[in-house]
């Protein structure tokens, strides 16, 4: 008996040391690094991811675009930069899409804003941008093969209301200070669209970078009268 019961605790004592064949090991938690907005048509993809973003609750995307980062075709012939860090969505044929804009870093050409994007030759920006004479500045930029780029309203603080509108072929650019009274600042069309995006943008050509934060998000898939804003 005792021979038949020293064989039974060696048995067992190997069999804690032996993996058991069905146990399952938990995989490590992945946080989900798939942007979400509420209230945006996912799914939301980036262009040029950048190092830092951040959504707060769903409703206020930060993005920290890198060093170096930059959109434009020159219409001189001495620059052309895609790498600017983008985050995008398809929105219905016809839109409204408007936001706070709040642009921090103060280099030259830092600048953070809305934009539309058909492919690399045609696409369109509107955002607040750090002049060359150091002021924050409402700028657009409309690329049909070449940018044209046109200077607005200064902005010192920093931060305004943007907004981008879709009727039919037309597009409509707005700027508000409070985000209920609303100033057309340009009116364009990038032709026939049926695979166009909007979304977000920052970048920071010659600085070290450029924290832009998106705030009171609202997007409508509806048509509008775009003179009127609404």
């Amino acid at each position: 008996m005792r021979r038949y019961l020293h064989l039974a605790v060696a048995l067992t004592g190997l069999a804690l040391l032996l993996p058991v064949a069905n146990a399952q090991t938990p995989a490590p938690s992945v946080p989900n690094s798939l942007p979400v907005l509420d209230g945006i048509p996912g799914p939301l993809t980036w262009q040029h991811p950048p190092k830092t973003w951040k959504i707060d609750t769903g409703k206020t995307l930060t993005i920290t675009a890198d060093k170096a980062t930059n959109w434009y075709i020159s219409a001189v012939g001495d620059d052309k930069s895609d790498s600017s860090n983008r985050l995008l969505f398809k929105p219905a044929a016809d839109f409204v899409l408007n936001a706070k804009v709040t642009v921090g870093n103060r280099s030259t050409w830092d600048a953070g804003g809305l934009v539309l994007y058909v492919n690399d030759t045609v696409w369109a920006k509107f955002g607040i941008e750090v002049t060359t004479n150091k002021v924050p500045t409402i700028v657009s930029v409309v690329t049909r093969g070449i940018s044209d780029d046109n200077n607005s309203i200064a902005i010192p603080s920093g931060t305004a209301y943007l907004k981008v509108a879709k009727a039919g072929t037309g597009i409509l650019f707005y700027e508000s200070a409070d985000g209920n009274n609303w100033s057309i600042i340009r009116a364009f069309t990038l032709g026939d669209v049926p695979d166009l995006r909007v979304g977000f943008s920052s970048q920071s050509p010659v600085g070290e970078g450029c924290t832009s934060v998106f705030s009171e998000i609202q997007y409508q898939p509806k048509k509008i009268d775009l003179w009127a804003g609404k």
